[in-house]
């Protein structure tokens, strides 16, 4: 079936584009409920060579792997740039991986025209498909060490490149293939994340590391191990940024912030980052990878692997440099003014049976705060909204009600197509008249451990997370719509009495939230011109 199906090559095509139309035919032959279950987002052509350009090997042998296979158009890409580009290369070995027997055929169709294209040009090419699961085939062989990050035996760095576009999903704890990669694993992991660790593992010193996944292991607590364990072994060399959610993967239409990471295995002392730099780049999508503008910023300036959370930052433009170096001169934070950040204990479908309407309940009710409540700078409850907004004041429910004190709420969520991802509010207790208030998960509260936060810090706070400069840092670090509590906990913050001053110029002259952020940008003596924001930035 499949050689009747299958279209064959064009005279003198290169395997780029021959894999690249054998995906396509894949593609329109299954379901996308068949390619979700293997997590199937098959790569471009035009993505795919812009990630095998940056290969420059010359060895007389290379040994490449992609993990995560599909059709082959990464690692077949890759061959034929190596032969263009290289007079030293005289064989290549290939082993890819590939778990989804139907895609198979698919994949060794890819690998045999490769092969005879190399062959036309004096290059030995010889390949291996495993139809195994990656994780679980390599972290078996080295079970006996303590961490995979510890000293090897030769025999386990195989690879000179590793080129890949990983399954992205996330596992139980529970799940064989995270129990086996457990030297990275936290909370619920992402298997994307295993590949990356897993492949770095596998690479010879001084080979090279070439993944496009989501942007989601730059920062936050479920990934913090694993940036731990995986810089600590391989050193970014080259970051893309994709500015649109749904071009890298238009295909399939995947609304997701991705990113292409180039990293060497190299060992380093934490001084010797000192001295090495990191090249950022950037693209609307898929389309435009020629015209996308590079920039030069060293290492210490992306990453601080110092930090415990050792969280990932990438600024695109000169605009979003200069933002970090002023939030990172900062020496204030939560912990340091005696504040604490954690997320709404109002589990919708655990407290299903507290959640009510006040007019059709005789029981005693307090106010349920949802995100809807919460716009920029203000809280607006109750509003006409679809859900219940009040929660019965009862024994049950006590272990999940706060009590009504100042706090400031964020959105712990934003919309894909809003433009900044931090959104605050004060809440003031004293404008409710009750003793406890309901705080629904979708938003995280800040507020005093002993104490209570006064107007000024509320207001203060406030419009510092609703600035323009706290949503352009933290667009540096954050790759999807999720404003985690542990983000938020370790943002930098001025002096406190900078932000009871601007607390108290707003309580007194009433300024709107459209105003904030000339307000901001007059305190810190600062020009942040509005194209800065990513959607209209400028790239030079």
């Amino acid at each position: 079936m499949l050689d009747r199906e299958l279209i064959e090559p064009l005279e003198d095509e290169t395997p780029s584009s021959y894999v690249d139309r054998i995906g396509q035919l894949y593609i329109s032959i299954t379901n996308m409920q068949q390619r979700k279950y293997f997590a199937q987002y098959f790569t471009s052509l035009e993505v795919a060579s812009f990630m095998a350009k940056f290969c420059k090997p010359n060895k007389k042998v290379i040994r490449i792997l992609d993990p995560g296979a599909g059709a082959g158009i990464l690692g077949c890409t890759l061959c034929e740039h190596i032969a263009d580009i290289s007079y030293k290369t005289e064989g290549i070995e290939l082993t890819a991986y590939e778990v989804d027997n139907a895609l198979i055929p698919y994949l060794e169709k890819s690998l045999r025209y490769t092969n005879s294209w190399l062959e036309k040009r004096n290059v030995r090419f010889s390949y291996k498909i495993k139809a195994e699961d990656f994780i679980l085939e390599n972290t078996h062989k080295i079970s006996n060490m303590k961490n995979l990050f510890e000293y090897q035996h030769n025999e386990n760095k195989q690879y000179d490149i590793i080129i890949s576009n990983p399954p992205y999903f996330k596992i139980p704890k529970s799940d064989l293939r995270a129990r086996a990669a457990d030297f990275v694993v936290h909370g619920q992991p992402n298997i994307y994340a295993l590949f990356m660790a897993v492949s770095a593992c596998l690479l010879e010193q001084g080979g090279e590391l070439i993944f496009i996944t989501p942007r989601s292991y730059a920062a936050g607590s479920y990934f913090r191990l694993f940036r731990e364990k995986f810089f600590a072994i391989v050193r970014p060399v080259f970051f893309h940024l994709f500015g649109s959610r749904s071009n890298a993967f238009d295909r399939d239409n995947v609304l997701q912030e991705n990113i292409i990471i180039r990293a060497k295995r190299q060992e380093l002392c934490p001084s010797g980052y000192n001295k090495q730099t990191v090249i950022i780049s950037f693209s609307q999508g898929s389309k435009d990878l020629r015209e996308a503008r590079q920039r030069e910023l060293p290492l210490t300036e992306i990453i601080d692997l110092r930090s415990k959370n050792a969280i990932l930052r990438i600024p695109i433009s000169i605009e979003e440099e200069e933002v970090t170096s002023i939030v990172s001169s900062w020496k204030g934070g939560l912990h340091v003014y005696g504040m604490e950040i954690s997320t709404g204990p109002v589990v919708p479908f655990r407290a299903a049976s507290y959640i009510t309407d006040k007019e059709k309940d005789n029981d005693p009710c307090v106010p349920l705060l949802w995100l809807q409540h919460v716009k920029s700078m203000s809280i607006q409850w109750p509003v006409n909204i679809k859900k219940q907004q009040y929660i019965r004041l009862c024994d049950e429910s006590m272990s999940v009600l706060l009590m009504n004190k100042n706090y400031v709420l964020l959105r712990r969520f934003s919309a894909k197509e809003e433009q900044r991802r931090l959104t605050a509010a004060p809440f003031i207790a004293e404008r409710f008249n009750t003793d406890f208030i309901g705080i629904e998960n979708h938003l995280n509260y800040i507020y005093r451990l002993d104490s209570v936060l006064s107007l000024e810090e509320l207001y203060g706070l406030s419009a510092l997370y609703n600035s323009r400069l706290l949503n352009i840092y933290f667009s540096t670090f954050n790759g999807n719509t999720q404003v985690s509590a542990t983000e938020l906990r370790y943002i930098p913050l001025p002096p406190l009495e900078i932000i009871k001053k601007i607390g108290r110029h707003i309580l007194n002259t009433h300024v709107s939230a459209y105003c904030i952020d000339n307000l901001i940008d007059e305190t810190f003596n600062i020009d942040i011109e509005k194209k800065s924001e990513r959607n209209i930035i400028t790239y030079g």
